[in-house]
């Protein structure tokens, strides 16, 4: 069974909490707002956020709202990373501004825009570095990425988590070409 809305939220210095309808969290990266459910209650202790349920029929509703608050928290203050590599032959990205161009074997350069929020460093022109402070669009952003040429596991190319491990598949054999 888990205990995770039992564990308070440590709230560092320079990191603003209102607690209303739904609970705002404003921090040197940025702002954000996290929903409170009905019977789902929310206390600020001492340089704590502590978060209360009502009765155990809101026990996962517990756990997620704690989750998302000390996403929040963490995230403005300190920020979120997610790193990516491309890998294949010619493959490579370019970052001018909010317009990440992708290079990865289509006929076409992939144009991505960025959102407000998200930031890109790019390392040797393989090797991509997203930041932000809202965990949940710096995961989407990356998935996005990722999904313009997924990890092929028969030539090991594309775009992949930095320590995704891919199982390499053997390819088919043309040894008996077809007819007996």
């Amino acid at each position: 069974m888990s205990r995770v809305g039992k564990k308070p939220i440590p709230v560092p210095a320079g990191v603003k909490v209102e607690i209303g309808e739904n609970l705002k969290v404003q921090g040197p990266k940025g702002k954000l707002e996290v929903p409170i459910p009905a019977g789902i209650r929310v206390q600020q202790n001492d340089g704590k956020l502590e978060i209360l349920r009502d009765s155990d029929e809101y026990a996962a509703l517990h756990g997620l709202t704690r989750a998302l608050a000390s996403n929040a928290v963490v995230g403005v203050s300190t920020g979120f990373t997610r790193e990516l590599d491309i890998v294949g032959i010619g493959y490579r990205a370019d970052v001018k501004g909010k317009l990440a161009t992708f290079t990865l074997g289509y006929s076409h350069p992939i144009e991505f825009l960025l959102p407000d929020g998200i930031d890109l460093k790019i390392d040797k022109q393989t090797h991509l570095v997203l930041t932000g402070y809202d965990r949940q669009m710096l995961g989407q952003v990356a998935a996005n990425i990722r999904s313009l040429r997924k990890p092929d596991p028969y030539k090991n190319k594309g775009v992949r988590y930095t320590g995704e491990v891919l199982r390499k598949k053997v390819g088919k054999s043309g040894a008996t070409g077809g007819k007996k």
